[in-house]
């Protein structure tokens, strides 16, 4: 065991499926130390980029004196099965269960068999904005992207699980459930604690960065998700590099090869695939004076990161005309409120489409 862990008390077990929800259980660890020590079960999936991220991060999670547990959980049709089996047991037994992602069917189904009392949810970016509603209101669990549109026959079928999973991140005689977020919360669901996460261990373990004079830009899944038309993205994205003089384009672990090979022959941009999470890799540096981003966790997560430098977040709009004929209904509402809500960053309106030749 690392000198930097130590006992915490109850046995924590907690499920991670990306980057980013692994940064923040640390950072709930760190808050919760000293010596905060935590079982971490990686539910891996399959696509290289997020992987190789996550690999980075467990490094960093056993230096900090955590175990690690790599589950390869989509690994084939016998995957699932054979990973909440061999998990049933540590269930029952944790007192506390950490989780990054309550939308998750996969941790649906894991809280379903767990004893524990004692819930924390992390930052799953801004996907946590609206668990905190949904949850508040009673509301049936659904990301924000999909809200509107008929449920599948999928969704018919897992209702019964989900349902329960809801029922469990409920708080209720003898069961606690903790909130640990650096987004917004406009409603705060009866008996929930919150608590804010601040970014301390990112910044006690990296950094201060170098700041170069330039400026960068921050990647976005919203057109692999359906939100946002690839050419209206294509066109902002070279109307913010000649407005602001952006040289790297640091991708989102979901954008596509393609479209990200489209962005570099069109704009000229050099394209950066982060080997860990953002806030990370900005704290390490060097990292340019302005970073540039669409609505997105960033524009929350960064400046605390950044916390005491001189970088500057600017956030661009998102014009209702991007957005596609297939995009939720609450889309714009969404991405305006994440944009509006953020603290310490400055607020760029829509740019001006350059057309690309």
């Amino acid at each position: 065991m690392s000198p930097r862990a130590g006992n915490t008390g109850p046995r924590t077990l907690a499920f991670v499926e990306s980057p980013v929800q692994l940064l923040n259980a640390l950072e709930w660890a760190h808050a919760h130390g000293p010596g905060a020590e935590l079982t971490l079960v990686v539910l891996s999936p399959t696509d290289p980029m997020t992987r190789g991220q996550l690999r980075r991060m467990a490094e960093l999670a056993r230096e900090e004196g955590h175990e690690v547990r790599w589950e390869e959980a989509r690994g084939g049709p016998g995957a699932p099965f054979q990973t909440i089996g061999g998990l049933a047991g540590m269930l029952r037994r944790a007192d506390r269960v950490v989780l990054g992602d309550p939308f998750s069917r996969y941790v649906q189904l894991l809280l379903t068999i767990t004893r524990a009392d004692d819930l924390v949810v992390v930052d799953d970016g801004t996907a946590t904005m609206e668990f905190v509603s949904q949850l508040a209101r009673g509301e049936r669990l659904v990301r924000w992207h999909r809200k509107g549109g008929r449920p599948s026959p999928r969704d018919l079928a897992f209702a019964p699980i989900s349902a329960a999973a809801r029922k469990r991140l409920t708080p209720g005689e003898g069961r606690r459930v903790e909130i640990f977020s650096s987004m917004p919360m406009t409603e705060t669901p009866a008996g929930v604690t919150v608590s804010s996460n601040s970014f301390a261990w990112t910044r006690a373990r990296f950094g201060p960065p170098r700041i170069t004079k330039g400026a960068d830009m921050v990647g976005t899944s919203l057109v692999e998700t359906g939100v946002v038309d690839a050419d209206r993205y294509l066109e902002a994205v070279t109307g913010l590099a000649k407005t602001h003089g952006a040289t790297r384009y640091f991708a989102h672990r979901r954008e596509s090869t393609e479209k990200l090979h489209r962005l570099a022959v069109e704009t000229g941009l050099e394209i950066v695939r982060p080997d860990l999470p953002l806030e990370l890799i900005a704290r390490r540096g060097p990292i340019g004076r302005t970073i540039l981003s669409f609505p997105s966790t960033v524009v929350h997560t960064l400046p605390l990161a950044l916390a005491g430098t001189e970088v500057r977040v600017a956030v661009c709009d998102i014009d209702p005309d991007w957005l596609t004929e297939t995009a939720s209904p609450r889309a714009q509402g969404f991405l305006s409120g994440v944009t509006g809500s953020a603290r310490d960053v400055h607020r760029l309106s829509a740019v001006t489409a350059v057309p690309v030749v």
